[in-house]
C-alpha cells in the first residue's frame, strides 16, 4: 500500500436533505436505551460470530424507523436490472435518463432497486472534452432526487445540489441538465438527496470524458471499466435503511457482498502480455478499497481530472468513496488472477489485526500472446508535459501559509451507555484508515439524529453550514484539513471539492513530488492534507465529506465563487 500514500491518501444547504443531529455543547454525552424492539420492522446487522455483543445492547434496534424501496410492491411486477450500456454522445446531443424501481438478484436474494434507464451501473456516458451534453432526467420512485456531476466542472445551475443549485425533482417530475465538460477523464453521476439510500440502491454511473489526443493515456490493447461498490444483506436480503436519518452514521454503512460494476461475480479473459487499461471508480457508502492484480505489473496513469505528471510503478490501488483511478496492468502469467480488495483488517473486540482479502473480480488469462508492441510500450512509465506544465504554472503558491485550515471532529448525544464506554475504550488506539466494520453493531445503532459529523474552520470555530467563504474568479487557495484523533470516534474522510479541481501538494508535511488534480482526497487520521485549490467555477459550490452517512449527519458547507469564467 505503501507506493500509492503520497497521491493516494492524499445556511439552506442541502436543506432537502440534512436529516439529522443538531450539534449539542461538549464532546459526547450518554443516555439511556430508547426503548425499542425488532418488531419495528428492524433485523439485526450481520456480526462476525468472534464478536461479542454488548452488555446492554440485546435487542436494541436504531431509533430511527426501518425503510425499504417499494414497500407493498411485488419485485416480480418490475422490470429486471440490465447491465450498464454505452451511450456515446456528441456536442449538442440529449438524452433521456428514467429513474425507476427495478429489480435485481444479489447474493442469492431477490430485491427491489434502484436504476437509471433501468440499468446497473446507470448508461456509461461518452463525450468529447469540450462538448456540452443535454440530459433530461425523470423521477419515478417514491423519493425525491437530483443528479450530482461528480468532478466535472460545469454551469453551477447544473450541479444537483438541493437547495442550492436547484429544486430537488420530485415523482414524476423532470429537470433537464446541460452537462459541459472541459477535462479529458472519468467522472460519474449520483444522487445528492439521501444518497446514503439511492445511491445504495444502484444510482450511479460513469461519465467517460474523451481527449482529442489519440495518445492521451498511451498504448493498451483494451479498456475496462470498473465500478466498485459493496452492499449490506443478510439471509432476508437487504438490510433496511433509515427512514428519517441514515443508521450507520459513526462508520459509514460498510456492506458484506463486493460487486464490480453492480455484479458478484464478473469476469474477465486476456491473452498473455496483454495490456488492459482499468477506469476504477468507488461508489461505495464508505468503503475504501485497497485494490491488487495478483501478481501482474501495475502502473497509475490518471485520476480524478488529470493525468498525473509522470506515471508510476504501484503495487496497489487505494481508493477512497467517490475516487477515480486510472491504472494499466499487463497480465503475463497464463492462468486466472485475482483482482482483490487485499486488506488488513481489525477486530476492536479482541484488539487484533489480521489479512483479509476479497476477490472482487476474476481474469482468465490464455496462453495466448497479445500484439507484441503494446505489450512492450507497457515497460515505459511516460511523462506528460502538458500536465507538468500545468502544475508548474500554481507553484508560487506553493511555499505560501494556509488561507484557510479545517479541522474534523464529531459530536454525540443519545447513544446507548454501553455505545459510549466502549468508544471511549476504543479510542486508545485508532487506526489511520477504517477498512473495514469492527463494531457493525454500535455502527448500525448509531444514526444522524445523535451523530453530528463536522467540518470546523480554525480561525472563526465556524462549523459546518456556518462556514461562510466567499472568492473570485481566478483566486488560488491552500487549504490545510487536520483529521483530529481525539474526538469520540476519528475516522478517515474522504473530502470532495464541487465544481473546481485541487492538488494534494502534501500529506503530514510530506512533499508530494508526483502531483494530479484531483476533485476528491482521502484523510486519513491524525493526518493533515494540504490542497490547492484552483477557483476557476463561479457559483456557490459544497465541500462534503464523501461518506454518504458523514454528509447527512452534517459534514459539509458551501463555498462562493464570484465573477465570470467566460
Amino acid at each position: 500500500m505503501e507506493p500509492m500514500r503520497s497521491h493516494v491518501t492524499a445556511g439552506a444547504l442541502l436543506a432537502a436533505m440534512a436529516l439529522g443531529a443538531a450539534p449539542v455543547d461538549g464532546q459526547h454525552e450518554g443516555h439511556a436505551m430508547h426503548g425499542m424492539s425488532t418488531d419495528a420492522g428492524w433485523r439485526m446487522v450481520p456480526m462476525d460470530p468472534n464478536m461479542p455483543m454488548l452488555p446492554g445492547l440485546e435487542g436494541a434496534v436504531p431509533v430511527v424507523g426501518p425503510w425499504m424501496p417499494g414497500m407493498g410492491i411485488d419485485a416480480a411486477a418490475l422490470p429486471e436490472a440490465r447491465p450498464s450500456q454505452t451511450v456515446s454522445m456528441t456536442d449538442g446531443d440529449t438524452l433521456d435518463i428514467a429513474v425507476s424501481m427495478v429489480r435485481r438478484t444479489l447474493a442469492g436474494h431477490e430485491m427491489i432497486m434502484f436504476g437509471y434507464n433501468g440499468q446497473y451501473p446507470g448508461p456509461l456516458i461518452q463525450a468529447p472534452k469540450d462538448a456540452t451534453v443535454i440530459v433530461r432526467v425523470t423521477n419515478d420512485i417514491e423519493m425525491p432526487t437530483t443528479i450530482h456531476w461528480h468532478g466535472v466542472r460545469l454551469d453551477n445551475r447544473f450541479d444537483g445540489v438541493p437547495g442550492v443549485t436547484q429544486a430537488a425533482i420530485e415523482r414524476g417530475e423532470s429537470f433537464t441538465y446541460e452537462v459541459h465538460v472541459p477535462d479529458a477523464g472519468m467522472y460519474w453521476y449520483h444522487p445528492h438527496v439521501r444518497e446514503d439510500v439511492q445511491q445504495d440502491l444502484g444510482l450511479f454511473g460513469n461519465l467517460l470524458v474523451t481527449s482529442p489526443d489519440p495518445d492521451y493515456y498511451g498504448p493498451a490493447h483494451r479498456e475496462e471499466v470498473f465500478v466498485l461498490d459493496d452492499m449490506l444483506i443478510d439471509d432476508e436480503g437487504a438490510l433496511p435503511w433509515g427512514d428519517s436519518a441514515p443508521t450507520h452514521a459513526l462508520m459509514g454503512r460498510f456492506g458484506n457482498v463486493m460487486m464490480v460494476n453492480g455484479e458478484t461475480d464478473y469476469r474477465l479473459s486476456a491473452r498473455r502480455g496483454e495490456v488492459v487499461r482499468f477506469y476504477l471508480t468507488n461508489v461505495a457508502n464508505t468503503r475504501t478499497f485497497n485494490v491488487t492484480f495478483g501478481g501482474a505489473k501495475v502502473k497509475v496513469v490518471a485520476s480524478d481530472v488529470s493525468r498525473f505528471e509522470r506515471e508510476q510503478w504501484v503495487t496497489s490501488v487505494v481508493i477512497a468513496p467517490a475516487e477515480r483511478y486510472v491504472v494499466d496492468v499487463r497480465f503475463d502469467e497464463v492462468g486466472e488472477v485475482a483482482i482483490a480488495n487485499t486488506i488488513q483488517a481489525i477486530n476492536h473486540f479482541r484488539g487484533e489485526f489480521y489479512p483479509e482479502v476479497d476477490t472482487l473480480s476474476v481474469v482468465t488469462v490464455s496462453s495466448e500472446p497479445a500484439e507484441a508492441t503494446v505489450s512492450e510500450a507497457f515497460d515505459t512509465l511516460r511523462e506528460h508535459a502538458d500536465v507538468v506544465a500545468d502544475v508548474e504554472s500554481f507553484r508560487r503558491w506553493f511555499g505560501s501559509a494556509a488561507d484557510y485550515e479545517l479541522e474534523t471532529t464529531v459530536r454525540v448525544r443519545d447513544l446507548p451507555q454501553s455505545i459510549v464506554l466502549s468508544m471511549e475504550a476504543d479510542t486508545l488506539y485508532v487506526p489511520p484508515m477504517e477498512w473495514n466494520d469492527a463494531m457493525p453493531m454500535m455502527n448500525w445503532l448509531s444514526t444522524a439524529e445523535q451523530v453530528t459529523w463536522i467540518l470546523r474552520d480554525r480561525a472563526t470555530g465556524a462549523e459546518n453550514g456556518e462556514i461562510d467563504w466567499r472568492f473570485e474568479v481566478g483566486d488560488v487557495v491552500k487549504v490545510h484539513v487536520f483529521n483530529t484523533p481525539d474526538s469520540f470516534h476519528p475516522m478517515n474522510h474522504p473530502i470532495h471539492v464541487h465544481g473546481q479541481r485541487f492538488l494534494v501538494l502534501s500529506m503530514d508535511g510530506v512533499e508530494n513530488e508526483n502531483l494530479v488534480w484531483k476533485d476528491t482526497a482521502i484523510v486519513p487520521v491524525g493526518s493533515t492534507m494540504e490542497m490547492l485549490i484552483e477557483m476557476s467555477n463561479p457559483g456557490e459550490w459544497m465541500v462534503h465529506c464523501h461518506i454518504a452517512e458523514h454528509l447527512h449527519a452534517g459534514m459539509m458547507f458551501s463555498f462562493v465563487v464570484e465573477g465570470s469564467n467566460r
